[in-house]
């Protein structure tokens, strides 16, 4: 199939383009950018005028929730709404049921997703057999299966010497040990941030010391290793300036925030709004400002859904008892032009957006993604940054509709995806 996307505004933040031209694809690849390729004829073009073309999203952190969750959310519904987010490529966390642990459930993952023909999917392993923190699971098998780093999703490992044998096995190796920082004793079954909100509602508290504190363990234990780690969702002020000095200092670490956190404070809980209730909780403006600079000077290094499709017996229940997070993936792409427009403006503020959301996150997860190099496989996200659409659940794709920013209006909406050269979606 031979498609020409004519007259669109090309973002390639890898190849440093940001230019009015024309994009060829043949063969399911990238073939020219700009000039027609000797005897090029296309079967299909799309008029791109007005719009952004784009990598294809690639999405760090995204829920899909098979095995096991089935009744939350199917690989059919969510791969759905992630081609209509413009997310051609996305990592899965390990805490499915069974946790991928086994090479064997991780090979069923990625058959199941290669035959529905949509976007990628990249498993993460679990770093500790069961997610439990005690045995170190076999990261050789589960990367021959397709795994591209191992995590422990939601759950901190208690035993620090856990931890450093992980991590010098994954050094030794070469793989990136991907973590979320919380001290698993402070904080642990709090819902919101500590603060004085928390305080005036009566809601228990996560410190954000339980962040920092985990941060110094990992850093210390990456100086000791020289471990590659990922940092999964930094929430905090005190965090950025965390990972600010240990990149200065020159350890391996990379860092990404959820989406969500780049917009709401612990304010957004409103009159105990259960979809606000998220992990780790929105926290105080100060951090969320720490947050939108992080990101914008490279300190933060993407931007992820953190999709996590839940179902009404989740989440619509007392704030303190609803189950931590938000649907995501047809979000990611608005509330990145949203930061653009509010945090970045001007001509290169749209390209350091798409950046977080494609090559940024492409080099993370080490996978060939993220980029419109000729030759590279044709996965491009079209979209228009000035329309707005307002969220509601009947304009959401995903089984999980609960989200913070139920009727809220929202800048930039996908109009094609295209994946391996074929249009996945359009609207």
């Amino acid at each position: 199939m031979t498609i020409q996307i004519k007259n669109g505004r090309v973002i390639d933040p890898a190849n440093r383009i940001d230019a009015v031209q024309d994009v060829f694809i043949a063969d399911g690849r990238i073939a020219a950018i700009g000039t027609a390729p000797a005897g090029f004829e296309a079967r299909q073009q799309i008029d791109a005028g007005g719009l952004v073309v784009a990598p294809g999203l690639v999405d760090l952190s995204a829920r899909l929730r098979e095995p096991g969750y089935e009744y939350k959310a199917t690989l059919e519904s969510e791969l759905d709404a992630a081609v209509a987010g413009g997310v051609t490529s996305l990592l899965c966390p390990p805490d499915t049921d069974p946790v991928l642990d086994e090479p064997g459930l991780v090979e069923m993952l990625v058959h199941r997703a290669r035959l529905l023909n949509q976007s990628h999917v990249y498993p993460l392993g679990a770093l500790t057999v069961g997610l439990k923190g005690r045995e170190l699971t076999e990261m050789a098998e589960l990367t021959e299966a397709g795994c591209v780093g191992f995590s422990q999703a939601e759950e901190a490992v208690q035993d620090s010497t856990v931890l450093l044998r992980a991590m010098q096995y994954a050094q030794t190796f070469g793989y990136t040990v991907w973590l979320r920082p919380q001290d698993p004793h402070l904080g642990r079954g709090g819902v919101a941030h500590s603060g004085p909100l928390a305080s005036r509602m009566g809601l228990s508290g996560v410190p954000v010391i339980s962040e920092t504190i985990a941060l110094h363990t990992i850093f210390e234990l990456m100086r000791s290793t020289g471990a590659r780690v990922h940092l999964c969702r930094i929430s905090s002020a005190q965090g950025v300036d965390l990972v600010r000095a240990a990149r200065a200092e020159g350890l391996l670490v990379s860092c990404d925030v959820g989406a969500h956190h780049l917009h709401l404070t612990d304010g957004d809980i409103g009159f105990f709004d259960p979809n606000a209730r998220l992990a780790p909780p929105l926290r105080g403006q100060r951090d969320r400002d720490a947050l939108r600079a992080g990101l914008a000077d490279g300190t933060i290094d993407a931007i992820c859904s953190d999709h996590t499709p839940l179902d009404d017996e989740e989440k619509l229940l007392p704030f303190g008892e609803a189950s931590p997070g938000a649907t995501g993936l047809e979000l990611l792409l608005s509330l990145a032009v949203k930061w653009a427009q509010e945090c970045a403006p001007g001509k290169d503020g749209l390209a350091t957006a798409v950046a977080r959301v494609s090559c940024d996150a492409a080099r993370i997860a080490g996978i060939a993604a993220g980029t419109l190099s000729v030759g590279s496989v044709a996965d491009l996200c079209i979209f228009d940054p000035q329309a707005r659409w307002k969220v509601e659940p009947a304009a959401l794709r995903s089984q999980g509709r609960h989200t913070p920013f139920l009727g809220y209006e929202l800048p930039g909406q996908v109009r094609h995806t295209l994946v391996s050269g074929r249009v996945a979606f359009s609207r």
